[in-house]
């Protein structure tokens, strides 16, 4: 059998037609599969290789941490020293009423933590979430998931979880003093990027403060320069009770954290003791590569030519059978008539050399996330290649 055959027989399957590339090697913003094909990558891993792939100063961590210690000892037990200078960089980047870390192994994995700490702190009964939303698989966080096709299998779920149109001002006065915790994605992402106004953001936060209510932003595709800041929050003007970050998090190595006050995340501690615990969350490989992936995403200046990659996208991206394009910085999401009209463009590009993919809750759009590194000469091929795949 051939590793296609293999791959079918012995890896549990997600969906009936996986892309199936055979990739080989990864550098910057490409891909090579196994008969010497290149791709120029618009997914970037789903957000999550937002410094390239293979960036040389996080492939030199994971070396040098791999010469010292793998796995040594449940998260939290012994001072390992990825995991304290991770923490200390991530918080020295955020607002000082985020001064705490608790590193995960996955996004979702941030997403079950927050809101366990959620409930811990305040005693409520209510969750609020979004339409449209997307934070993860596991059962807690399948719960918030604003789309009932992917709830409706699993049931039951968590109760006590109401879903809100994202962006109206009005549902805002369903937050109140019995709501925990409301969950809300800075920008929307599997929506196909769909950001809300500076002043619902504003008024978010406002009506949290006024009853009282935990803001939880999940920032896990948002976060790490996709929208030309380091945080989203950034860009209005908010600071979050606590922040979920996941995928760009490891520099492609598996990582995800909520970070939140230290006096909140005290409340972990005892009543019960190890209130909340992980195996390998903080892995010390995950974070040396982590940190290394932060320093140069900061020291290199790749977010300061976010904005203009994202306008030179806009400028080439020009068809009349295109409907739409919503961008938020270095992401992007390409509107046709259907889901169908999509995938056949998708799979066009795909066989040009150009890899792309659609949305879960917005499947007639195409989905551009590409690394930051992404050079302009990159940019014009591959929008070449997705207008000429659209006639």
């Amino acid at each position: 059998m051939n590793q296609r055959e293999l791959f079918f027989r012995h890896v549990a399957q997600t969906s009936p037609a996986p892309l199936t590339l055979e990739i080989v090697k990864a550098e910057a913003a490409r891909l090579y599969d196994a008969a010497g094909k290149e791709y120029i990558d618009l997914i970037g891993g789903i957000s999550v290789a937002n410094t390239g792939h293979r960036h040389p100063a996080v492939v030199k961590a994971i070396k040098e941490q791999l010469d010292a210690y793998l796995h040594i000892m449940v998260y939290g037990e012994f001072v390992e020293t990825p995991q304290v200078r991770y923490a200390q960089l991530l918080t020295r980047h955020l607002p000082a009423a985020l001064d705490s870390v608790y590193f995960t192994n996955s996004g979702a994995e941030a997403v079950e933590g927050a809101m366990k700490l959620a409930k811990r702190i305040m005693n409520r009964p209510g969750i609020i979430a979004f339409d449209h939303s997307y934070h993860g698989s596991t059962q807690g966080a399948l719960s918030i998931i604003g789309s009932e096709y992917w709830r409706n299998a699993f049931r039951p779920l968590l109760p006590g979880i109401s879903h809100l149109k994202y962006g109206s001002f009005q549902a805002l006065d369903e937050i109140s003093a019995d709501t925990a915790c409301v969950i809300a994605e800075t920008v929307q992402a599997e929506a196909g990027v769909i950001p809300p106004s500076i002043k619902w953001m504003q008024a978010l936060r406002q009506r949290c403060n006024e009853t009282g209510t935990l803001l939880i932003l999940d920032e896990i595709q948002t976060g790490f320069g996709r929208t030309g800041k380091l945080w989203g929050f950034e860009n209005f003007g908010i600071v979050p009770d606590i922040l979920l970050l996941g995928k760009a998090l490891g520099g492609g190595m598996p990582l995800g954290a909520f970070i939140s006050s230290k006096e909140r995340m005290g409340t972990l501690m005892d009543a019960p003791v190890l209130g909340h615990i992980t195996t390998f969350g903080g892995h010390p490989v995950s974070c040396a590569a982590g940190i290394a992936a932060l320093d140069v995403l900061i020291n290199e200046g790749m977010m300061d030519k976010v904005k203009e990659k994202e306008t030179l996208f806009r400028s080439l991206l020009v068809h009349p059978a295109i409907k739409e394009v919503r961008s938020y910085g270095l992401w992007l999401a390409v509107r046709f008539d259907s889901f169908e009209t999509n995938k056949k463009i998708i799979d066009q590009c795909i066989e040009k050399g150009v890899l792309t993919d659609w949305f879960l809750f917005a499947s007639d759009s195409l989905r551009i996330s590409p690394p930051l590194v992404i050079t302009e000469e990159e940019i014009r091929t591959a929008c070449e290649v997705i207008i000429s795949s659209v006639s």
